[in-house]
C-alpha cells in the first residue's frame, strides 16, 4: 500500500498537470523573414514599426491578452534585443500584466518551419495554443472559436488545427496584389479540403486545381476567395509534431497547410476553418496592408483598439472633430489647418499657413511654415522645411526633409535621412544611411537623390518576397483609387453580406496603379458612404440624440456634397449594422428594430424622404431596398426585413401604403425575390386594408 503522503502528492501532481493543460499560451511570430518593409526593417523591427503612433506588436498583444491567453512565446530573429526591451517594458512585464508569462525566444531561424521545429524541440507546448503573427490587428472574440475547435478535438483527436478567417469580400485592399489564396471548404464540418495560392490572371482565367476525389467523396463544397488570412491559428501539439517531421515545410499556408491537405490518406490530419463575419481581423503584412489598417484604426472600425484607448501607458490622444487624434502638447499656430483623420504626437508643432490632412504624425515632429502634408505618414522627430510638400509618403525618424522640397507618392524615406533643399524625390524612391547586412562595402551618399548637402542613397534588394515587394507596390495604395477606398472593408461596416450602395461597388480598374481622376466622384462618394456610417453607428452605440447625429451628418453632408441616396444608404447601412449587434447578443429582431428605427426612425425621413405628395415614390422606395440589401445573407433576415418594413410604415409613417406595393412590385434586390416570404403576408394584408377601405368609401358615397 502506497504512503498516504505519496497518493497526495500523486493527486496535486495531477491537478497541476490539468491545470496547464487549460491554460492558454501563445506562440506569436514577430519576425516575417521577408523584406516588405524595407528600408525600415534594416534598423528595427517590424513588429515595432509604429501603426497610428503605436508599435505594431502592441495590437497583436492586446488581441491575446482580450483573447484570455496566460502564456505568451515571441520568437524574433531579427533585431532581438529591441524587441527584448520593449516586452521589458512595465506594461507587459510587471505584477498588472495581463499574462502570466512573456517570453522571447531567441532563434537563428530562418523560416517559420525553422521557428516551429525549434519550438517543438524546446518542448514548452502543452495544450492547444494559439499560433498568430507579430502584425495582427484584431478586435474579434476568440472564444467562440476555442469552443467550436475543442469540441471537434474531443470528438475527432486527428482535426489538429482550425484557421480563424474573415469574410471580407473578393477583392480587399490589404490583400496580396499578387498571389489570391483559394480556400475549399466543406461547409457541413467547417474542414479545409484544399488551399491554394492563386496568383493574379484576367478573370476569365482564374481557375484552381481540385482533386476530383473531393468532388465525389464530398456532397457539398464550397470554394472561397473571399476570406482575409489574419494568421491566427488554433493549434493542437500535433502541428509542432507534423512540422517536425517535414523538414520541406518553411510557411505555414504554402507548405504546411497545402502538405498536411494533400497528405491527409497518409496521415489522416484534418483542419477545420472558423470564419467570422463581423469584427475586424487583418494583418499588416505589406505597406498596402499598413496603408488600409492604419485608416481603419483611424475610422474607428479596429475599436476599441483606436489611438485614444492609449494602449501605451505615456500616450494622452483624445478625439476630436472630424476623427482626428491629438496628444497633449500639440502646437498649432495661426494659420495652420488640420484636417479630417489625422494623427498628431505630443510635442508636435505645425507652423503657420501649414496643412495636414489624412495624415500620421509622430512624437516631437517639427513642420514649418506654409507645409503640405497628404496621406502621409511621418514619424518621431522629423523635421519638414518651410514651403515643402509632402504626399502618399511615409518619412521615418529623425529624417530632415530641408526648404521647398517635394516628396512625391510612395516615397519611402528612411531613419536620419537628410534632403537638402529645393529637392525633389521620386514616388519610387527608397532612402536609407543604413547598408543591408547582405552587402560588404559602405554605400555613399547618393548627392543626384537627397541633393547637395544631403546624407542616404537608394536601397536596393537582392530578392523579391512577392509581388507585394516590386518598386510599384511600395507606392502603398495611394495611386490606386478604388483600392484606395475599398468597399470590402474588414470592419464591421462592411461585410460580405452588406452589398451597399452600388457606387461602392465597382472593382474595375482594381490592378490599375495609376491614378484615374475620373474616378474621382465615386471614390469621394465612397469616403462619404464609409465616414457616414461609422459616424452614425459610433452615435448609436453611444446612446447620442438624434439631434446631434443629425447635426454631424449634415456638416458632413455639406462637406461631401452628398445627395439624398447616399443618406439613405448611410443611415440604413449604420441602423442595420446596430440592428444586428443587438441581435447577436441576445435581443430579440423586433425588439432589436424598435429600439434602433423606433428611437432613430425620424431621422430618416428628414434626412431623404420626400416624396410623399408624389405618385412616383421613388425615395421610398430607394429606402426599403436598401434595408433589403442589408438583410439579404444575415442571420433572422428575414423577421429582420418584416419588422424594419412594418416600423416604417407604423408608427414612424416614413413609408406609405404605395411606396411599399411599388417597392414589392420591383421584385426585390437584382429581380430576386429572395427573403420576402414573411414580408409577403404582410403586403398582402396592405392590399385588402385598402380595397377594404375603399369599398367602405363606396358604400358612403351610395348612401
Amino acid at each position: 500500500m502506497a504512503p498516504r503522503n505519496a497518493k497526495s502528492n500523486t493527486a496535486k501532481q495531477k491537478l497541476k498537470e490539468e491545470q496547464r493543460e487549460d491554460t492558454l499560451q501563445a506562440v506569436v511570430l514577430a519576425d516575417s523573414y521577408e523584406r516588405r518593409f524595407a528600408p525600415f526593417t534594416l534598423e528595427r523591427p517590424r513588429c515595432l514599426l509604429p501603426l497610428a503612433n503605436t508599435p505594431l506588436i502592441e495590437y497583436t498583444l492586446e488581441f491575446l491578452a482580450n483573447a484570455g491567453v496566460e502564456d505568451v512565446y515571441i520568437y524574433c530573429g531579427a533585431h532581438t534585443e529591441q524587441v527584448e526591451q520593449y516586452i521589458n517594458s512595465p506594461k507587459w512585464n510587471s505584477v498588472t500584466s495581463p499574462f502570466h508569462t512573456l517570453t522571447l525566444l531567441k532563434s537563428t531561424a530562418t523560416s517559420v518551419g525553422d521557428v516551429m521545429r525549434d519550438l517543438d524541440n524546446r518542448d514548452l507546448i502543452n495544450g492547444d495554443f494559439l499560433l498568430v503573427s507579430g502584425d495582427v490587428v484584431s478586435n474579434l472574440a476568440i472564444e467562440p472559436a476555442l469552443v467550436r475547435h475543442r469540441a471537434r478535438r474531443e470528438k475527432d483527436k486527428n482535426a489538429i488545427m482550425t484557421m480563424v478567417l474573415r469574410e471580407a469580400g473578393v477583392e480587399h485592399r490589404t490583400k496580396s496584389r499578387g498571389h489570391r489564396p483559394v480556400f475549399v471548404i466543406d461547409p457541413t464540418t467547417d474542414r479545409c479540403l484544399h488551399y491554394e495560392e492563386m496568383t493574379r490572371r484576367p478573370k476569365g482565367e482564374r481557375h484552381v486545381n481540385i482533386d476530383p476525389e473531393l468532388l465525389s467523396t464530398h456532397g457539398e463544397l464550397e470554394v472561397r476567395e473571399d476570406l482575409i488570412d489574419c494568421y491566427v491559428d488554433i493549434c493542437t501539439p500535433d502541428v509542432l509534431s507534423l512540422w517536425s517531421d517535414n523538414f520541406d515545410y518553411q510557411s505555414v499556408r504554402k507548405s504546411f497547410l497545402f502538405g498536411v491537405l494533400k497528405d491527409y490518406e497518409l496521415n489522416g490530419k484534418t483542419i477545420h476553418t472558423y470564419i467570422v463575419r463581423e469584427q475586424y481581423a487583418a494583418r499588416v503584412r505589406s505597406l498596402r496592408a499598413y496603408d488600409a489598417v492604419s485608416k481603419d484604426i483611424i475610422n474607428r472600425w479596429t475599436y476599441p483598439l483606436c489611438p485614444d484607448s492609449n494602449l501605451v501607458r505615456d500616450q494622452s490622444y483624445h478625439l476630436s472633430r472630424g476623427k482626428s487624434y491629438f496628444e497633449e502638447g500639440v502646437v498649432l499656430a495661426r494659420g495652420s489647418v488640420i484636417k479630417r483623420r489625422s494623427v498628431l504626437g505630443k510635442h508636435t508643432s505645425i507652423g503657420e499657413g501649414s496643412t495636414v490632412g489624412d495624415s500620421v504624425l509622430g512624437r516631437h515632429c517639427h513642420i514649418g511654415n506654409n507645409v503640405i502634408i497628404q496621406g502621409s505618414y511621418i514619424w518621431d522627430n522629423t523635421v519638414i522645411g518651410d514651403g515643402s510638400v509632402i504626399k502618399q509618403a511615409i518619412i521615418a525618424n529623425e529624417a530632415v526633409i530641408g526648404r521647398n522640397c517635394t516628396i512625391e507618392p510612395g516615397a519611402l524615406i528612411s531613419y536620419r535621412v537628410r534632403i537638402a533643399d529645393d529637392t525633389t524625390i521620386s514616388g519610387s524612391s527608397r532612402l536609407t544611411t543604413a547598408m543591408p547586412t547582405h552587402h560588404d562595402t559602405n554605400a555613399q551618399t547618393d548627392s543626384n537623390l537627397v541633393g547637395k548637402g544631403g546624407e542616404g542613397f537608394a536601397y536596393t534588394s537582392d530578392s523579391a518576397d512577392d509581388s507585394d515587394n516590386s518598386t510599384a507596390s511600395s507606392r502603398l495604395i495611394y495611386l490606386h483609387p478604388s483600392a484606395s477606398t475599398s468597399a470590402s472593408s474588414v470592419s464591421t461596416l462592411h461585410s460580405a453580406t452588406d452589398s451597399g450602395p452600388q457606387y461602392a461597388r465597382d472593382t474595375s480598374r482594381r490592378e490599375s496603379f495609376i491614378s484615374d481622376h475620373s474616378d474621382e466622384s465615386t471614390t469621394q462618394a465612397r469616403d462619404f458612404h464609409l465616414e457616414a456610417t461609422a459616424s452614425i453607428l459610433d452615435g448609436l452605440s453611444k446612446s447620442d440624440s438624434p439631434d446631434v447625429i443629425h447635426l454631424e451628418l449634415l456638416s458632413q453632408r455639406l462637406s461631401a456634397n452628398a445627395d439624398d441616396h447616399m443618406m439613405r444608404a448611410a443611415l440604413v447601412s449604420a441602423y442595420m449594422k446596430r440592428v444586428g449587434s443587438l441581435v447577436d447578443g441576445g435581443m430579440g429582431a423586433s425588439e432589436a428594430v424598435k429600439t434602433v428605427f423606433g428611437v432613430y426612425g425620424a431621422l430618416l425621413e428628414k434626412m431623404g424622404v420626400a416624396d410623399k405628395e408624389k405618385a412616383e415614390k421613388a425615395d421610398q422606395v430607394d429606402l426599403l431596398s436598401l434595408v433589403e440589401r442589408e438583410c439579404l445573407g444575415r442571420a433572422k433576415g428575414e423577421s429582420l426585413l418584416l419588422f424594419v418594413v412594418k416600423e416604417c410604415y407604423t408608427p414612424l409613417e416614413v413609408v406609405e401604403e404605395e411606396g411599399v406595393e411599388q417597392w414589392w412590385e420591383k421584385g426585390g434586390v437584382e429581380g430576386k425575390g429572395e427573403g420576402r416570404e414573411l414580408v409577403k403576408e404582410f403586403v398582402e394584408w396592405l392590399r385588402n386594408a385598402e380595397s377594404g377601405s375603399e369599398e367602405d368609401e363606396d358604400d358612403e358615397d351610395d348612401e
